[in-house]
């Protein structure tokens, strides 16, 4: 029993240590103005700060959930929307085959590509269009 307990305290410490949710006073203008200026019809949920950059909770419409990073001089660096494990690629959806998908997203980067997520095991995978593995 103790060893489950800590487990699950190191797990919640990993959590928060990696992703912390703060004010919207704490985020810099610039970043706040980026937001806005980029997604001018989000709904936004709030805030977390994660590895220096600042990731913003927002929903576009009502079914569909979304976060974007941006690095603290404002620079949009990437944006993930929640999918349907049905709008995976085919690729993707075939590396998948068996596994229960808990979530799946579309990631969106500044550099212009295009990778998906699929939670699998409280795991998250990362794939391209191609079905290939992505770090």
């Amino acid at each position: 029993m103790k060893k489950i307990m800590f487990l699950i305290a190191f797990l919640v410490f990993l959590q928060v240590a990696n992703a912390q949710k703060i004010k919207a006073s704490k985020v810099p203008e610039v970043v706040k103005t980026a937001f806005a200026q980029k997604f001018p019809n989000a709904e936004l949920e709030g805030w977390e700060l994660e590895d220096g950059n600042y990731e913003a909770e927002f929903e576009m419409t009502e079914d569909v959930e979304m976060s974007s990073v941006f690095a603290a001089d404002g620079k949009w660096l990437e944006t993930e929307q929640e999918i349907k494990k049905s709008e995976l690629p085919v690729a993707v959806l075939s590396k998948l085959q068996g596994k229960k998908v808990k979530e799946s997203s579309k990631i969106m980067r500044a550099n212009g590509s295009t990778i998906y997520e699929a939670e699998v095991k409280r795991q998250d995978l990362l794939f391209d269009a191609a079905g290939n593995s992505v770090k």
